[in-house]
């Protein structure tokens, strides 16, 4: 968990229960297609990681909201989207760095903050691009965004195609449920 002076949140990749199911059928209703990265560097958001040149893995379609809301009873509507991602093919390690360390390896120069509110609506965004001057790192605009107190959860996403890449959660106590 990471605490601000305003809140406690902690960072999330893919459950092990999600992506069991993932392997299967993905949230789009495919079945998963099987890929290998001969560049390496595709972000994985099972273990919060990029890919190796040569590395197997899935691509399957992710439905971030829908799947939270199941969890917490929200009510996406309009705002539930299905996209992208890469998974390992096969269970892997999980994330090396605690749920309050934000992975280096999907931390990128442009990333969206997209915040939610527990019942699943948008309440707005925030663009953290690291080659502007005195730009905003991750933190302090997931501090920023979380110091509303209605973001239930705030979604780490690319810029350039709006993929997934983790999401964080408004801590509920001393240690959030991972």
């Amino acid at each position: 968990m990471t605490t601000t002076a305003e809140t406690t949140y902690e960072i999330r990749a893919l459950s092990p229960a999600t992506l069991a199911g993932l392997r299967v059928r993905d949230d789009a209703g495919a079945a998963p297609r099987e890929r290998v990265d001969t560049e390496g560097g595709s972000p994985l958001r099972c273990c919060l990681e990029r890919s190796r040149p040569g590395e197997r893995m899935l691509l399957v379609s992710y439905a971030p909201l829908r799947r939270w809301a199941r969890e917490t009873g929200a009510d996406p509507g309009a705002y539930d989207e299905v996209g992208p991602v890469f998974i390992h093919p096969e269970e892997c390690a999980g994330p090396t760095t605690g749920p309050d360390t934000f992975p280096e390896a999907l931390r990128g120069d442009r990333r969206v903050l997209r915040a939610y509110s527990t019942e699943g609506h948008i309440l707005g965004g925030l663009l953290i691009d690291r080659t502007r001057e005195n730009a905003p790192t991750i933190e302090e605009g997931l501090a920023q965004l979380y110091a509303d107190p209605r973001v239930a959860a705030v979604h780490v996403r690319a810029v350039e195609f709006g993929c997934f890449h983790l999401e964080t959660r408004r801590a509920a106590g001393p240690r959030a449920a991972h």
